[in-house]
């Protein structure tokens, strides 16, 4: 009866497990729907190109090194099995392959933070080069010292057995989504904004996205997604509680997408006296992006706060760059960096197993490697190919030059 039951709860926690990493595999549809509706018409095939490719790139690297580096688990390379045996010292229950894919559309979400970031300017291949360098190194760093418990080449864990080592990050505010956006301010500061997009005078131009219709339905693909992101790092449901923590973490992510929606929609127009869509899609997303550090303690109404004050922040913080020249076309950096921060450092107001110290610690551990390490991997990708299209290029647009072909040949360039 014992077996029998272990191997029904194995069973479930496996399938579990699968079904919520497929939903975050989904979520790179989501970046590609959304950065494709965000950019110009002319810079729509290499957006997408980028994300289907670093998808890719991020799957080969993280089974190649970056999950043995953040979990120092090497049996998987000579294949891997099922280890939950009744009996033993610390049965698995759920398959190890599921855990594996489970974190690798973890760093293919991080890497896809950077796409959007520095879209419309970067050179395909200098991309691509860094995300192998994201996605099966820099990534898997800071995940060892956080989820994965452990030292690395001597550096310092912020999570562990270690009395005072308990940086808390459910599913990855920091761990996941600061990390990507302080990849990507790494490679803006480098790259530089568009042409035109910042006057002489200080004044900021708006560049429209070619397809709204497609950002939107790329934020509910990422909506949707997400309650497999916060949902599976539950990491069970077959039992009791389990199960109802699983309803509870996805009411919250819900609630908390809902929340900053609404309040990006109303601070848009309050402050430009119209109703702005990709403010609004921007709050959903930060919303989310808020809850994900801790989506299983709040209450419906906490989480609905937090996600409204994420909402609020974004939108500020999208003006904010913009007055200090960042260019970020989609707003990357303020939904996953700015509200990343937010997100991990208001844990401790709904669990009492955090502390602001020990989050501020790891937040700035987290972003200070990211950004530091990828800073010097763009600038050596700079110096050897370089990093930015020919401004002839970006006039044309990256389409033509980086991928030779339009993803709107009749409407780009009027041909029948």
């Amino acid at each position: 009866m014992e077996q029998s039951i272990f191997e029904l709860q194995y069973a479930l926690d496996t399938f579990y497990f699968l079904v919520c990493g497929a939903l975050v595999m989904w979520m790179a549809a989501g970046f590609s729907m959304l950065e494709s509706g965000l950019v110009r018409s002319k810079n729509t095939t290499e957006i997408l190109t980028k994300n289907v490719s670093l998808y890719a790139i991020a799957s080969i690297m993280y089974f190649v090194c970056g999950y043995a580096i953040m979990y120092g688990k090497t049996w998987f390379l000579t294949g891997i099995v099922g280890d939950g045996v009744v009996g033993a010292e610390e049965p698995a229950t759920y398959a190890p392959s599921a855990d594996f894919f489970f974190q690798v559309v973890f760093v293919a979400t991080a890497m896809s933070i950077v796409s959007g970031a520095v879209a419309e300017r970067m050179k395909l291949w200098a991309f691509l080069l860094f995300a192998v360098v994201m996605t099966g190194f820099i990534y898997p760093m800071e995940g060892a010292w956080t989820w994965g418990e452990q030292e690395v080449f001597g550096l310092f864990q912020i999570k562990g057995k270690a009395e005072g080592v308990n940086f808390q990050d459910f599913a990855g505010s920091g761990i996941v989504h600061m990390a990507g956006a302080g990849a990507a301010l790494a490679g803006v500061l480098l790259l530089g904004a568009r042409k035109g997009k910042y006057g002489p005078n200080g004044e900021v131009n708006a560049i429209p996205g070619a397809n709204l219709p497609l950002a939107t339905l790329g934020t509910f693909i990422l909506w949707m997604g997400w309650f497999g992101f916060n949902g599976g790092s539950q990491l069970a449901t077959s039992s009791v509680g389990d199960a109802n923590a699983v309803a509870v973490i996805f009411m919250n992510t819900n609630a908390a997408a809902a929340g900053g929606l609404v309040a990006a929609l109303i601070v848009a127009r309050i402050l430009f006296g119209k109703a702005d869509l990709t403010m609004a899609l921007n709050g959903a997303l930060a919303g989310l992006v808020a809850i994900t550090a801790g989506p299983d303690t709040p209450s419906p109404l906490a989480a609905t706060l937090i996600g409204a004050v994420g909402g609020v922040l974004v939108v500020f913080s999208i003006i904010t760059l913009d007055k200090l020249k960042i260019d970020d076309p989609v707003g990357a950096i303020s939904v996953h960096g700015v509200v990343g921060f937010f997100g991990v450092m208001v844990v401790p107001l709904t669990n009492t197993d955090a502390s602001f110290g020990m989050q501020l610690l790891g937040a700035l551990t987290i972003f200070g490697w990211v950004f530091i390490t990828s800073f010097i991997v763009w600038y050596v990708i700079k110096l050897i190919m370089g990093i930015r299209v020919s401004e002839e290029e970006e006039f044309d647009g990256v389409d033509i030059s980086e991928c030779g072909m339009e993803a709107y040949p009749e409407f780009v360039s009027g041909s029948k």
